[in-house]
C-alpha cells in the first residue's frame, strides 16, 4: 500500500482520515488481511515525521503489515511502489498487488476476485475495474518488475501499463475508482 504522499491537496494525512469507524490505513489492512493476502507493506515517509509514527501505531493496531520507508518520497509515487517493490521481491514472489491509502473503500470481494483472475491469466497485469473506470488495485506479475525498476520517474507505472498487457477486471465495487484526494471528496465519504 501507498502511503508515502504528503496530503498536499487533502491538507491533513489521508492515512489518517476515518472510514466506516478506522482509519484509511487500518481499513485498507483490514481488507487485505480479509482478502487472504500472505503480507502486506504500507510505504511511508521517513519516521522523524510524526504523523508517520501514528501510520505505523495503525499497522502494529491491526496485527497485520509492516511499514517499509521510503527514504525520498518526494521523488513521486513510483519511488514508493518500487520501496514497496524490493521489500517484498525474494524468490517465490510470483506478483505484488499495488493500492493506495487514498482508494480507502475497496473491498475484500473485489480484492479475491483481482487474485483469482491473476493466478489463471497470461496478462502481466490485473487491474481492477468498476463501470469502465479503472483503478486500484493492480497486479503486477514478477514479469514486469525489471520494468518498473527502469521505468522513467517522471511517467511512473503508468509507462509500464501503457506497454504492457492488461487484464482489465470488473469486480462490481465502486470502491476501486474512488479515489480521495480533496476534502470535498471527503466529504462524500460521510
Amino acid at each position: 500500500m501507498l502511503a508515502g504522499g504528503a496530503s498536499v491537496r487533502m491538507g491533513r494525512p489521508k492515512a489518517l482520515l476515518y472510514v466506516r469507524g478506522r482509519t484509511f490505513i487500518r481499513h485498507i489492512l483490514d481488507t487485505l488481511a480479509e482478502a487472504g493476502l500472505p503480507e502486506a507493506v504500507v510505504v511511508v515517509r521517513p519516521r522523524a515525521d510524526a504523523v508517520v509514527q501514528q501510520i505505523v501505531d495503525e499497522i502494529t493496531a491491526a496485527g497485520f503489515g509492516r511499514a517499509v520507508e521510503n527514504p525520498d518520497p518526494d521523488r513521486g509515487q513510483l519511488s514508493s511502489l518500487l520501496t514497496g517493490l524490493d521489500a517484498v521481491d525474494r524468490p517465490g514472489t510470483e506478483a505484488v498487488l499495488v493500492t493506495l491509502v487514498d482508494v480507502p473503500l475497496v473491498g475484500s470481494a473485489a480484492i479475491s476476485a483481482l487474485l483469482a483472475r491473476a493466478r489463471v491469466s497470461p496478462a502481466p497485469i490485473v487491474r481492477a475495474v468498476h463501470a469502465g473506470r479503472h483503478g486500484h488495485p493492480v497486479i503486477f506479475k514478477r514479469a514486469l518488475f525489471d520494468a518498473l525498476r527502469h521505468a522513467a520517474p517522471a511517467a511512473g507505472a503508468k509507462a509500464v501499463l501503457r506497454a504492457h498487457p492488461i487484464d482489465d477486471v470488473e469486480v462490481g465495487d465502486p470502491g476501486v475508482a474512488d479515489d480521495v484526494d480533496t476534502p470535498e471528496d471527503y466529504a462524500r465519504l460521510s
